[in-house]
């Protein structure tokens, strides 16, 4: 590569190299492919399987309160005591229009605790509550 400086043709002639943008952007690219998934990935729960469940297009705004196996309750991955679990939610909604709430329950939980949440919840002004699970895979046979 070379840069003509001028001379006898007049004035000076600079091209832009294009090859360090592009490795720069490609090195952004990746690590933006690696980050995203585990921005968005939350507590850690075994969700149950539904075979009837309708996708829901995640957003920035909603408001999820998650129980893990041990019964430990969060509320948008940040853990709180049950006890708390109004106040908390109530704050967390007070400015938004859209009261919903997503509810991610590891399967293990037990019924009743799930219900406590629901009726903390409801006490705590949510208007629409949502449960959150993994669909269910279909066996396929193979017949021989």
């Amino acid at each position: 590569m070379a840069m003509d400086m001028g001379g006898a043709k007049g004035g000076v002639k600079s091209d832009i190299n294009v090859t360090p943008l592009v490795d720069v952007m490609l090195v952004l690219l990746i690590i933006m492919m690696l980050v995203a998934p585990m921005l968005q990935k939350g507590v850690d729960v075994r969700l149950p399987g539904a075979s009837n469940s309708a996708s829901k297009p995640d957003t920035q705004d909603q408001t999820v309160v998650a129980i893990d196996a041990a019964k430990h309750v969060y509320l948008n991955t940040v853990p709180i005591r049950t006890s708390d679990l109004q106040t908390k939610v109530g704050d967390a909604i007070a400015n938004k229009t859209d009261k919903v709430v997503i509810i991610r329950a590891d399967q293990d939980v037990d019924y009743g605790t799930v219900m406590e949440t629901l009726d903390g919840l409801r006490a705590a002004g949510v208007e629409d509550m949502g449960l959150i699970t993994d669909p269910k895979v279909k066996a396929v046979s193979g017949g021989k």
